[in-house]
C-alpha cells in the first residue's frame, strides 16, 4: 500500500503499547481508525488522546479470543468507516514460567489471545477486505520470540512461531487480492505485557508473577512509537518481515546456521 491517507485500519491490543504506537503513526499519515482491546478505561484514554490529536478513531471493546466478539468489533468498523484496508493482529499475553511448570489454564488463556486472537482477525476481516476490492494489508504481531526461542516464555514461543507461520501462508494465499501481508517480529518494547496478567479472565486462576526479567527489560525496551514507525514503512514497501530490533539478529542466525547444519550431505 503506497497511499495510507484516507484509509481505515483495525487494531486489536490498539488501547496500549504496539498498538497504540501503531495507532499514533497511522493517524499522523491520516488513516482511520477502529482501536479493538479489552480493557476498557485504557481504551477510553486512548481514544480520548488521538481525538485530541486530531485522528479520527473508534474505540470498541473487545477480547480476540471470542471470534463473536471479533465479528461485533469488526461490524462496528464497517459502521463507523465502510470498510477495512489495514488489520493489525496485535493484542498478546505472556505469562512467564517454565514449560513442566504450565498449566492447561495458561495454554487455553494465551492460545486464546496470540493464536486465535490472530486466527479470528483473519476469518472475520480477510473476507470482507477481499470483498471491496480496494486491496490492503494484513500485518500480524509475533515476536523475536517467534523466531527464536526463549526459556521461560515456552507457551508464548509456541504461539508466535505459530504466527509466523500463519503469516508466510497467508501472504502467499493473499497475494492474488493486493492484500499485502507482514509479520511483526520486535524484541523488548516499553508495553505492559508483563502485567498482562491484569486481564486474564478470572475462571483461569491466578497468572502468577511476572519475571522480574521481563519486567526490567521491557523498561528499557524500543518506544512503542519507534515499532508502529517501522510498520508504517512496512506496509508501504509490503514487506514480509519486519524486524526491530539488530542485537536479535545473532540469536536467529546461530539457530538458521545449526538448522543447516543438520541436513544431510547431498
Amino acid at each position: 500500500m503506497e497511499e495510507l491517507s484516507g484509509k481505515v485500519a483495525f487494531i486489536t491490543g490498539g488501547a496500549s503499547g504496539i498498538g497504540l504506537g501503531m495507532a499514533q503513526r497511522f493517524g499522523e499519515r491520516g488513516m482511520k481508525l477502529v482501536l479493538a482491546d479489552v480493557e476498557k478505561s485504557a481504551l477510553e484514554r486512548a481514544v480520548a488522546d488521538l481525538v485530541s490529536a486530531g485522528i479520527e478513531v473508534t474505540g470498541v471493546v473487545c477480547d480476540v479470543a471470542d471470534p463473536d466478539a471479533v465479528t461485533a468489533a469488526a461490524d462496528r468498523a464497517e459502521e463507523a468507516y465502510g470498510r477495512v484496508h489495514v488489520l493489525c493482529n496485535n493484542a498478546g499475553v505472556s505469562p512467564t514460567c517454565a514449560l513442566d511448570e504450565s498449566t492447561p489454564e495458561d495454554w487455553r488463556w494465551v492460545v486464546g489471545v496470540n493464536l486465535m486472537g490472530v486466527v479470528h482477525g483473519i476469518q472475520t476481516l480477510v473476507p470482507r477486505m477481499k470483498a471491496h476490492g480496494e486491496g490492503g494489508h494484513v500485518v500480524n504481531t509475533a515476536s523475536i520470540a517467534g523466531l527464536v526461542a526463549l526459556p521461560t516464555l515456552g507457551i508464548y514461543t509456541a504461539t508466535k512461531y505459530a504466527v509466523v507461520g500463519i503469516s508466510e501462508t497467508l501472504r502467499a494465499e493473499l497475494a492474488p487480492f493486493g492484500i499485502g501481508v507482514s509479520v511483526l517480529c520486535p524484541s523488548f518494547v516499553r508495553t505492559r505485557l508483563a502485567d498482562c496478567g491484569r486481564n486474564r479472565p478470572r475462571e483461569l486462576g491466578d497468572p502468577g508473577d511476572p519475571s522480574p526479567f521481563i519486567v526490567e527489560a521491557l523498561k528499557g525496551g524500543m518506544d512503542p512509537g519507534d515499532v508502529g514507525a517501522a510498520v508504517v514503512a512496512a506496509i508501504e514497501r509490503d514487506d514480509p518481515y519486519i524486524l526491530t530490533h539488530a542485537d536479535s539478529k545473532l540469536g536467529f542466525q546461530m539457530r538458521a546456521e545449526a538448522i543447516l547444519a543438520a541436513f544431510p550431505d547431498d
